[in-house]
């Protein structure tokens, strides 16, 4: 099963950091993010990628090519899908070289501790046209516990928010999928369309999932490596 990245987006979000470089290829310890996604991927057997490319790809194209970034393995398609494409044009773009019924989909700066081959076979037994990965919702900010008297009780840091599950990305997706790509972006179009339709189905996950969105990620990644802490490794 091949693996669809998507990785051309501008990251502005990131400011500085993201002005000379795509956000995919910015390091966590010596290796860039993509890299750490790629291998994750490799550890259980998916070595086939097709890398959907835009702003600053040359950089990625650039970046394996050195040989301390290659793996043998590895078969990488890069496709340049455009500057200002769409989630969904990007995937459009790279249709011709996805030739299996069904592939994984992931975005170019997420990192997670889950399960592919689980994530795979729950896809498969379930046979819908897409399987997304869901995880818990967690506060931007710490809380506070109060009691009746408004006295400070507890602090909490970035509780879980209970019932509350968000879209983690890391996809299955049935070839179907690529028919519904006109309708427009992928999160706020097609995938509604097709929930509508009961064709789309969560795999909860509760461990480790981490988005590279802020300065702010940058520096708890930092911090996750240098303490030893690397909770998507897998090699």
């Amino acid at each position: 099963m091949q693996v669809v990245i998507l990785c051309g987006g501008k990251g502005t979000r990131m400011g500085s950091l993201t002005a000379e470089t795509p956000k995919p290829l910015l390091k966590i310890g010596d290796k860039a993010v993509l890299w750490h996604l790629m291998k994750r991927f490799s550890a259980f057997g998916y070595n086939e990628f097709i890398l959907c490319l835009g702003y600053l790809g040359e950089q990625i194209k650039d970046y394996f090519s050195q040989k301390e970034n290659q793996e043998d393995k590895w078969k990488i398609h890069f496709v340049d899908t455009g500057l200002e494409s769409t989630k969904s044009e990007r995937i459009s773009k790279v249709q011709p070289l996805i030739d299996g019924d069904h592939f994984l989909l992931s975005y170019g700066d997420d990192l997670s501790a889950v399960d592919v081959p689980a994530l795979v076979n729950f896809h498969l037994r379930n046979n819908k046209t897409v399987t997304l990965t869901s995880v818990p919702l967690h506060s931007q900010f710490g809380v506070l516990e109060l009691n009746e008297y408004q006295h400070v009780k507890k602090f909490r840091e970035k509780p879980r928010l209970a019932e509350y599950w968000i879209n983690g990305g890391f996809y299955v997706c049935n070839k179907q999928v690529l028919q519904h790509l006109h309708i427009g972006e992928f999160e706020d179009k097609v995938l509604p369309e097709l929930a509508e339709q009961g064709e789309v189905i969560a795999f909860k996950f509760e461990g480790f999932w981490k988005s590279m969105n802020t300065n702010k990620d940058v520096l708890e990644f930092k911090q996750l490596l240098e303490s030893g802490a690397m909770p998507w490794k897998n090699w």
